[in-house]
């Protein structure tokens, strides 16, 4: 018989962790299951992935696996384990004995008495696959960061109907949206991704929400910030100004000889959480789109006072 490379056919790198491993095999397993797969192959697939998976995933048998592996090369011919390794992982090692499991090769049952532990998943009927996690994307409002608040949405996904083919499944789901939840930040909703069969538990629905697109507001990590028009006496006399900001109104001073383009910070006021963000508000002088006759008249006037200060500062100087 020959040695079986168990990471080839799990296609990852011998270091892989378990997380990967196991990612990995439901990958393969969802492509290559019999009740669904069109590879022409599919079965014998379905078989050496789940022995592959059944001796990466158990620490012991991994470690039995990767200590014969070193002397041995995947397709080597006339393979039998080294002496003695009946005795140093059959016997009193109830783990690597069940008994009896026809699906896995003989080069499995030559290293493993060819069974696994009975609370472990069985590959004979085809049927037990852990359900794949699942993957959404969900839009609130800035506002809704700033307060816990429950959200509605459809999600459309496939599920595996009683003969076996993929259809289409619609589902409305309520997501509790936690106070401080920030952009790119995921929610886990358990066993609400793929379906499992045979049994097997469902996968979990990991939902990555982002933050509606405001006009009136710009996130950068827990900042929030507003741009806020002023007229050219506020900013030169300095006068108390409504900011809007998520959470209401507010009153804002602004000092005098104010420039456009500087930005007063709210300390505190940006998106809550383990770490506040602030609020900034970026002033923008405006100028009316009309001038009257007299207010025409008026900047005239302070045209010639500004001049004639700057004349005299020169003179002085």
């Amino acid at each position: 018989m020959n040695y079986k490379d168990y990471y080839k056919i799990m296609g990852v790198v011998k270091t892989a962790s378990q997380d990967e491993i196991k990612k990995s095999y439901r990958k393969l397993a969802r492509k290559f299951h019999p009740d669904v797969s069109k590879e022409k192959n599919a079965e014998t697939r379905f078989k050496e992935i789940n022995e592959a998976y059944e001796v990466l995933r158990d620490k012991e048998k991994r470690a039995a696996y990767d200590q014969l592996g070193s002397n041995w090369k995947a397709g080597q011919s006339d393979f039998t384990p080294p002496p003695n390794w009946q005795d140093q992982y059959h016997q009193g090692n109830s783990h690597f004995h069940a008994g009896g499991q026809d699906d896995f090769s003989d080069f499995f049952e030559s290293l493993f008495g060819g069974g696994f532990n009975a609370n472990q998943h069985s590959s004979r009927g085809h049927k037990s696959i852990q359900g794949q996690d699942s993957h959404a994307n969900i839009l609130i409002d800035l506002q809704d960061a700033y307060t816990a608040t429950t959200r509605s949405f459809t999600l459309q996904d496939q599920v595996v109907d009683k003969n076996g083919q993929l259809k289409p499944h619609q589902r409305t789901l309520k997501v509790s949206i936690p106070k401080g939840i920030k952009p790119g930040q995921k929610i886990r909703l358990k066993k609400q991704g793929q379906t499992g069969t045979g049994g097997a538990e469902n996968g979990d629905l990991y939902i990555e929400v982002g933050f509606t697109p405001n006009p009136l507001y710009s996130v950068e990590g827990v900042d929030v910030t507003t741009e806020l028009a002023i007229s050219p006496w506020q900013a030169a006399l300095g006068e108390k100004v409504k900011v809007p900001t998520p959470t209401g109104n507010i009153d804002l001073s602004l000092p005098k000889l104010v420039s456009s383009g500087s930005k007063m910070r709210l300390k505190g006021r940006g998106l809550p959480g383990k770490i506040v963000g602030d609020f900034f508000v970026k002033l923008k002088i405006v100028f009316p789109k009309n001038l009257s006759t007299e207010e025409e008249t008026l900047y005239q006037s302070l045209k010639v006072l500004a001049t004639d200060g700057h004349v005299k500062q020169k003179v002085d100087a």
